[in-house]
């Protein structure tokens, strides 16, 4: 160990775009240099629809958010419409403690979060009454998978809030990164940002000579299928955890 700075030296690169700076301090905190590359861009969708929806809102039971995107962009649409969490007495389920964290700094209390940060988890968890269970209303985005709507047990209404692109101002500054500098980590919060990784980085640098880090099982896959190695994992499904499952790993 160095002095308490394992990632003294190291240079960590994320794809995605942290809604915190409190991952960036964790990685000055143990020695490294946090460098943002996002390789996608979240935004919310904004549509002649939404005070529709937002009205209709009140008479769903629960009401579902699998991402702080989604929370951020609904959270706008209540501010546009002068709405509040107080007025939508639905449940909230969200995956994952910083997207419950996000929505409880909008006013909401949140009712189901799943052990394991994922989607397939969530389907497998959420079991509430069928008495209590009438409406739900899953808050998307653009790219969101099916498996919500098709795997819970119950008729599900979708809403996409935001949309989700690449982000390709990002991808020649990485490349110059991967070729010229050593001890570098590349953190992967998405499958998005892994396939945009692949098909335009990969070609140029290839998957080795460098620490790989992954949140969640679905993101791992998609990078082995892809042909990396997945050096990282937490347990838990966040870039706090990530960061704090590579310092150990450059510990030892």
């Amino acid at each position: 160990m160095r002095d308490g700075q394992p990632l003294l030296g190291q240079t960590v690169i994320f794809t995605g775009t942290p809604k915190s700076e409190n991952v960036f301090e964790l990685v000055k905190r143990y020695g490294g240099m946090p460098v943002s590359l996002p390789l996608i861009q979240v935004a919310e969708l904004v549509e002649l629809t939404d005070e529709l929806r937002l009205n209709a809102c009140p008479t769903y039971d629960w009401l579902i958010f699998t991402s702080q995107s989604a929370v951020a962009a609904f959270g706008a649409k209540l501010v546009r419409y002068n709405m509040s969490a107080g007025s939508i007495p639905a449940n909230i389920a969200a995956v994952g403690t910083r997207t419950a964290e996000a929505l409880e700094r909008l006013g909401f209390s949140v009712d189901f979060i799943p052990t394991v940060f994922s989607a397939d988890t969530f389907v497998k968890e959420f079991n509430p009454s069928e008495t209590d269970v009438r409406r739900i209303l899953f808050l998307r985005g653009s790219i969101a998978g099916v498996t919500i709507k098709e795997e819970i047990p119950f008729e599900v209404d979708e809403w996409t809030v935001y949309t989700t692109e690449r982000a390709n101002e990002s991808i020649g500054s990485l490349v110059d990164l991967l070729q010229q500098k050593q001890q570098l980590n590349v953190l992967f919060a998405s499958p998005s940002a892994v396939e945009v990784f692949s098909g335009e980085v990969v070609p140029q640098v290839g998957w080795n000579g460098y620490t790989i880090g992954a949140i969640g099982h679905v993101t791992e896959k998609v990078l082995l299928e892809a042909g990396a190695t997945v050096h990282v994992r937490p347990d838990t499904y966040t870039l706090m955890d990530l960061v704090e499952e590579l310092a150990r790993r450059k510990e030892g």
